[in-house]
């Protein structure tokens, strides 16, 4: 989708700039530039978007309809299933998380889609099945999406939305007061445009610097941290090798392509399947990148209970992989 984006990127760096594809910093702004681009641009469609349906669809009838509407958990599912066909990575699926927020949807509903779109996608589950074959493919989706499923139902049950920052909370009035302004003079799509238009510029604005900080941190990890710097600590003879593994992954970052070939390489060195499935979850699902990001939606306190909750989330399925395979 983006694949015009990363040429450009390496043409700035590598051809305008002249530096060496091997140099650590070379490999660091190249990711900067890309995922910057690319997640302002996610973040202004989607956000735009949902002020194009949200002044045509009431931000209460979604609230009304899930609180009326007993579905028994099937709506964290079906966010579940939305994350496994965005193939984002988990500062890119913030883009989208917003977008829900402003649309109303509940809190638990969107951290079920936020868990799942990082972890389980068309280009990981391809790289999956060759890795490590059809039988740990099916297991592995079928842990993400019960992950993404698991986690917000448990996070929809804490009622965090009073943890949601000041300027979320703004984000959610603004939509609210202006799908009422659109229903009371029944305007136009030419005379809402403007309107809409002025709001994702303004959100827009507002999240810039934490986009621009979180991706320097991730530029960084990717472009400086070693691949094999995290091995010795998940031996399969350290019974608190998944836990550590999950911890020490949530320094790094990439999407789940990036991190597949680093997964097979532990596997061939005897690190067992799950603790390194583990560690994959960790760097794809949860990253400081993605705190950044979701720090201007989340105070502290949320975004330690989403990270904290994943996260034994991701260990117990660590063990799981662990036992049954």
């Amino acid at each position: 989708m983006f694949d015009w984006l990363e040429h450009m990127a390496q043409w700035l760096v590598y051809g305008v700039m002249g530096l060496n594809p091997e140099d650590h910093l070379a490999k660091a702004l190249d990711f900067f530039i890309y995922d910057s681009i690319k997640i302002l641009l996610l973040l202004f469609t989607v956000v735009f978007l949902m002020g194009v349906v949200n002044s045509y669809f009431p931000i209460d009838r979604v609230k009304n309809y899930l609180s009326r509407n007993k579905l028994y958990g099937a709506e964290y599912l079906m966010a579940s299933l939305f994350g496994v066909v965005t193939p984002f990575c988990s500062c890119s699926s913030v883009p989208l998380f917003i977008g829900f927020v402003r649309g109303g949807i509940p809190l638990g509903v969107t951290f079920a889609f936020l868990v799942t779109s990082p972890l389980v996608n068309e280009v990981a589950i391809g790289l999956f099945v060759g890795l490590f074959g059809v039988k740990t493919t099916i297991l592995y989706v079928f842990s993400g999406i019960l992950l993404g499923t698991i986690s917000g139902l448990i996070l929809q049950k804490l009622r965090l939305e009073k943890h949601l920052t000041p300027w979320a909370k703004e984000v959610l009035d603004n939509a609210q007061r202006d799908q009422e302004r659109f229903e009371a003079e029944k305007q136009s799509f030419k005379q809402r445009l403007p309107i809409i238009w002025q709001e994702a510029l303004k959100i827009l604005k507002g999240v810039l610097p934490y986009v621009i900080i979180g991706i320097a941190i991730g530029g960084l990890m990717h472009g400086y941290i070693p691949e094999g710097f995290f091995e010795k600590y998940m031996a399969k003879e350290n019974l608190l090798a998944v836990p550590i593994a999950t911890i020490l992954a949530i320094p790094m970052y990439s999407n789940a392509s990036g991190i597949l070939p680093i997964v097979q390489v532990l596997v061939a060195k005897g690190i067992p399947l799950g603790t390194a499935i583990a560690f994959m979850m960790g760097v794809v699902g949860l990253s400081l990148p993605e705190a950044m990001l979701l720090k201007k939606v989340m105070t502290f306190k949320l975004i330690g209970i989403f990270f904290g909750v994943v996260m034994l989330c991701i260990i117990l399925s660590g063990y799981l992989f662990n036992i049954i395979l």
